[in-house]
């Protein structure tokens, strides 16, 4: 009997930063770090509250996708998926909600876990961690926007 090749997906190269999507919570851009060192993503949010809609537990947040820019603001409700610990990289433990939404980048697009923080003092408002890039994508960290176009 004749084994079958397995035929292996093709990987995508994305920079140290990308230009990405998050549609279900009606961002169409948002500039990310790619954090291989971080197994969950983050995505910046304020005004964090508990609400239920359509009979389930949600988080109801307000996101600024971009930095520096307090006037563009949109605020998101999803179901909450888990509340979890999460250590920051200057190891400031914190309890934080958890959803799923959808993550574009180029021609990459998949469900992944994000965690909610405050950001604004951070470079970046969203990171986007392993788990989300696991068997999809590679990071090569000398170049930036492989996947995306540099936004005008």
């Amino acid at each position: 009997m004749k084994k079958r090749k397995k035929i292996k997906k093709q990987k995508l190269i994305a920079g140290w930063r990308e230009w990405a999507q998050l549609p279900e919570l009606n961002v169409e851009m948002i500039k990310v770090k790619i954090d291989t060192g971080a197994k969950t993503s983050s995505l910046h949010a304020f005004d964090l509250s508990i609400v239920s809609y359509m009979g389930r537990d949600c988080v109801q947040f307000d996101v600024h996708p971009i930095q520096d820019n307090d006037i563009i603001t949109h605020t998101c409700i999803c179901p909450i998926v888990d509340y979890r610990w999460i250590t920051s990289s200057t190891g400031h433990k914190q309890k934080r909600f958890i959803i799923n939404t959808t993550l574009k980048m180029g021609d990459f697009s998949s469900l992944v876990e994000v965690s909610l923080a405050n950001r604004d003092e951070m470079g970046f408002r969203m990171l986007v961690g392993r788990n989300a890039l696991k068997g999809s994508i590679l990071v090569d960290p000398s170049h930036s926007f492989l996947l995306t176009h540099k936004h005008r």
